[in-house]
């Protein structure tokens, strides 16, 4: 440890820990009351009817008044919600986006259930597999999981959708005219949903290996109507598109999920997809190469997500291992990387 460091850890008093802990604590509390807020529909009569008091959402819910007075009280004192001395409440500003629209792109409910719904019950079994090694991969489990999971980064499948690809020099043209897209870890199809609204003319492909997210999204395509465009397979991307057939291949959220013995395989498979010319765009999350970097602001959402899916066989990759694979897959121009949200790194590079 640098002598700087060291001094500064000196200084730190055991009360000033001690906060730590108890304010670690606290945002596990807020989670679940947020939870409640979402599930329960707290949140959304609201929104709907900005400065209620607790009894009249109670009645409008079907709740009891007690509790919902207490709710109210701790959502206020966590900064959820405004309130008025005479016990009425709104949501604090940008929270209807946030906690009460799904479907918006800055609503977080999703990742807020991934975490009460399922992480919790991930960490119990964790116990066991820090002994023993085992993992609990997130393919495979029940329908509700795959729905929440696409919720979860609904977000960032807007953004890719609308901003991401048509930033990339050159592509907006092509789908214009018609041009295709491979989507790596397509899921339950969100992602493909937004790409078919965005981009009325082109075309998509989405593979995954999970056959929950497959069904799901196999039938959301065909009751949009999107079914002559949009087209999801189940198995290994170099099986399911031809070589030099897209005009973009993307994975948002699914590069660390990639057990890594196979990852350069997977974005092989994309360089070989690509038309000369093409773009693979890649939205993940990037580990510290060092334990100085595991400090630092923009690294602390990647470190929360790898410990968070542990369990789940997940290793997020580093800057160096990121660049290698793609660079292995034949890319020689420029990676481009930018930070975007809360610690997710947007890699593009052209074929």
């Amino acid at each position: 440890m640098p002598a700087s460091s060291h001094n500064a850890a000196l200084q730190i008093t055991a009360d000033e820990q001690v906060a730590k802990v108890f304010a670690w604590r606290r945002g596990f509390n807020a989670m679940h009351l947020i939870d409640l807020g979402i599930e329960l529909g707290m949140f959304k009569a609201l929104a709907e009817a900005p400065d209620s008091t607790p009894a009249e959402i109670a009645t409008k819910l079907a709740l009891h008044a007690p509790y919902v007075e207490t709710w109210c009280t701790t959502a206020y004192g966590f900064g959820l919600l405004e309130g008025k001395d005479d016990r009425r409440f709104r949501l604090a500003p940008h929270f209807d986006q946030i906690l009460a629209s799904p479907g918006h792109p800055r609503y977080l409910g999703g990742y807020v259930r991934l975490g009460t719904d399922f992480a919790t019950e991930d960490f119990r079994l964790c116990r066991e597999a820090f002994r023993n090694g085992e993992t609990a991969p997130f393919q495979g489990r029940s329908e509700n999981f795959a729905r929440i999971i696409g919720e979860a980064i609904g977000g960032l499948h807007l953004i890719t959708a609308k901003k991401l690809l048509p930033e990339l020099p050159g592509l907006k043209p092509r789908l214009d005219a018609g041009g295709s897209l491979l989507e790596i870890g397509c899921g339950t199809a969100r992602f493909l949903m937004q790409f078919a609204k965005a981009w009325p003319q082109a075309r998509a492909i989405g593979v995954d290996i999970d056959p929950t997210g497959i069904a799901i999204g196999r039938d959301a395509i065909a009751k949009a109507g999107y079914a002559e465009r949009l087209r999801v397979a189940e198995g290994d991307a170099a099986a399911a598109v031809d070589a030099s057939s897209c005009d973009a291949a993307v994975m948002i959220e699914v590069l660390h999920e990639i057990a890594p013995d196979i990852r350069q395989h997977v974005i092989s498979a994309c360089a070989r997809a690509l038309k000369p010319g093409g773009w693979l765009l890649i939205i993940d999350e990037t580990y510290p190469s060092n334990l100085q970097q595991a400090r630092l602001p923009e690294f602390q959402f990647p470190l929360q997500t790898g410990f968070e899916e542990l369990v789940w066989g997940n290793v997020i990759p580093t800057r160096e291992e990121q660049e290698q694979l793609i660079r292995h897959a034949g890319f020689t121009g420029p990676v481009r990387r930018e930070l975007i949200g809360e610690g997710f790194t947007v890699l593009s590079v052209q074929r």
